[in-house]
């Protein structure tokens, strides 16, 4: 598993947007990037700046997701049929650390990845420590009996910031959650603007 060095509130102030939505994010109370020049006007960003914000914000988004992996998702994304934005959209929303963390089950991504490495979750009824593992429509997930009551399940349940997406069928009394149909970027909650196209044209430079 990638390890992310920098803070989460680091990510958000980098890219100057509150990325995970969260609510103690430092770009709440102010927008310029970090450190003593982090309030210098900034000048128009090119092509190529552009495209590679997109990436970074898409990219950080999913949490823990290496340059290697996220480059892999894209070329498979290519090689399907119809739009590659819309595809590599439909695969990073069938990882099983998206779903865990798009059904509620856990209150972030980066708890989502740690949550099924740790053996949590079963898939289909099976065991599953991988989260970049790609789940099919109808495939079921279920978090193991004895990490039910956990408190970091109950938290993330009771949040109200976020709700679950109607592509995700879940069922938080039996802790269960289904993978009901491939998203498209307009049903994914990104808590800010994502510009897939920008990042396919990046990549196809």
């Amino acid at each position: 598993m990638s390890k992310r060095h920098a803070s989460k509130h680091k990510i958000d102030r980098r890219l100057g947007v509150n990325i995970f939505g969260r609510p103690k994010s430092p770009v709440n109370k102010r927008e310029y990037g970090p450190g003593q020049h982090g309030q210098r006007r900034k000048g128009k960003m090119s092509d190529f700046g552009t495209q590679l914000r997109a990436k970074q914000k898409l990219k950080g988004s999913y949490g823990d997701i290496s340059e290697k992996q996220f480059r892999k998702i894209y070329h498979e994304a290519s090689r399907m049929k119809g739009d590659t934005s819309a595809n590599l959209i439909g695969l990073l929303e069938s990882r099983l650390d998206a779903i865990v963390y798009r059904a509620k089950f856990v209150p972030t991504i980066f708890a989502a990845r740690q949550f099924i490495n740790h053996g949590h979750v079963k898939v289909n009824g099976r065991r599953t420590n991988i989260g970049s593992a790609r789940l099919k429509v109808g495939d079921v997930i279920e978090v193991k009996e004895s990490s039910k009551q956990m408190g970091l399940v109950l938290e993330a349940i009771a949040l109200t910031e976020r709700e679950v997406p109607d592509y995700i069928d879940a069922d938080h009394s039996k802790m269960t959650a289904k993978l009901t149909r491939v998203p498209a970027l307009t049903d994914v909650p990104y808590p800010v603007q994502q510009e897939p196209n920008l990042v396919v044209e990046f990549y196809s430079r």
